[in-house]
């Protein structure tokens, strides 16, 4: 079994909590199986009866009826037993249908469209069961028509989201039992997507690739109703190449002007990236000028939510390391509860004819959490003069107490260098320090 700890310790968490918990995330990234099998498991092993916890697949064609909100409230009431407690999962919400009130109807039952008023929603259904108190409420879903970012949105307040990612990098170590070093390169290519650990070499590459296109890709144009896909397609492929460098719209439609030799309008590319990032495929990082304690300027790093789906984007044929690494990091700061923003340093200088110019330094990620915080630049390679002092030199532009971090991608434990900054091989950050 692969376990889920963080996932699991978030439920265990929000138990009895009075609000239905609401599991949300890409899709294929392993929400049911942590609710049916984890979660399950769980309670089995702390004395919570088979019978006790009821599991809606909706879908199972054996449960079609309960896609009807008003059949599947009657059920779980019919089954639930007043005098005892009881731990209800129904997986695939999205699939129940959205009915008009039968009140309204004369008794019949009619499915609801845009325009319709006085209806009875999965909201309604999940609301309404949540506020009995022998019930502790679970749900999953998300599809084409039906994002899990929507999902969230039509519970707002009214619910407890716990939003899961594919394997982080300690999840997947821990399953795979290989040594760190080949841990590292096998997740920095083909990542942390459930279903691909499980594959084989062979496997790999054909289902990340499809699992892309077939499912994700596809999802986001089903459910933003476009008919062409070349301009959100070759978004996506500068997204992949240009991960975790600085970009904006406005950089991203000169793109398409000067090498596409088409013009796609701001307004446009920002609305797609929206889609992307709606998805939960990219995440962005917004700027952060230290001196100026805020966030700045329309410039961000997008940054793919699992380095196998960027990299199957690309046909595994856009293999820069340092980018791969930068994403894994990314990953995992958000993973362990870090904030994570890019770090932004402008500095008066003098250049070689003696005048004074402004530059600009940036720092990979600032990452906080609680008291905690870090500066921290990724780099694959730290062997030359040049590359320490390109690396480097933003600290040395910062005077204050707060630890500076360079990871690199090599199997050496944390030391300290002459300037008191930290480096550290990209395992022993990612399995020990941020979990410290």
């Amino acid at each position: 079994m692969i376990n889920r700890p963080i996932y699991l310790k978030a439920l265990i968490a929000a138990q009895h909590n009075g609000f239905p918990k609401v599991i949300t995330g890409v899709r294929r990234c392993g929400k049911s199986y942590l609710l049916k099998e984890i979660y399950y498991n769980y309670l089995l092993s702390i004395g919570v009866k088979k019978q006790n916890i009821i599991i809606v697949e909706l879908d199972d064609l054996r449960n079609a009826n309960y896609r009807n909100p008003l059949e599947l409230d009657k059920y779980i009431r019919s089954i639930v037993n007043p005098n005892e407690y009881y731990y209800v999962f129904i997986d695939e919400v999205q699939l129940i249908d959205t009915i008009i009130n039968p009140v309204y109807t004369n008794g019949v039952i009619k499915l609801a469209n845009k325009n319709s008023k006085n209806v009875i929603s999965f909201v309604d259904l999940i609301l309404g069961l949540s506020r009995e108190k022998n019930i502790d409420l679970y749900v999953t879903g998300s599809n084409s028509k039906m994002l899990s970012t929507d999902i969230v949105t039509e519970f707002r307040d009214k619910a407890t989201n716990i939003n899961i990612k594919p394997l982080s990098f300690e999840e997947f170590y821990n399953y795979k039992q290989v040594s760190e070093l080949e841990a590292i390169y096998e997740y920095m290519m083909y990542g942390g997507m459930p279903l691909a650990v499980l594959k084989d070499y062979d496997e790999k590459k054909s289902y990340l690739v499809n699992l892309f296109q077939a499912t994700y890709f596809k999802d986001i144009l089903d459910h933003n109703n476009l008919k062409k896909s070349e301009v959100l397609d070759e978004l996506c492929n500068i997204i992949s190449e240009e991960c975790g460098q600085l970009i904006n719209s406005e950089k991203l439609s000169n793109i398409y002007r000067s090498v596409k030799k088409e013009a796609v309008d701001k307004t446009t590319i920002e609305r797609y990236l929206n889609y992307f990032l709606d998805s939960f495929l990219i995440s962005e990082a917004k700027r952060y000028d230290i001196k100026g304690n805020s966030e700045i300027g329309a410039l961000r790093k997008y940054y793919f939510i699992d380095n196998g789906l960027r990299n199957a984007r690309l046909n595994f044929a856009f293999n820069d390391e340092g980018q791969m690494l930068e994403n894994i990091v990314y990953n995992e700061l958000i993973y362990n509860g870090y904030s994570v923003n890019i770090g932004t340093i402008n500095s008066i200088e003098k250049n070689k004819e003696g005048k004074s110019v402004k530059k600009n330094y940036e720092i990979d990620f600032i990452a906080k959490k609680g008291i905690k915080q870090f500066y921290i630049q990724v780099c694959a390679d730290y062997n030359s003069k040049d590359v320490i002092a390109r690396e480097t030199k933003p600290f040395l532009k910062l005077h204050n107490s707060i630890q500076k971090i360079v990871v690199i991608n090599k199997p050496i434990k944390e030391t300290i260098d002459n300037n008191g900054f930290t480096i550290i091989g990209i395992t022993d950050f990612l399995l020990r320090f941020i979990k410290n």
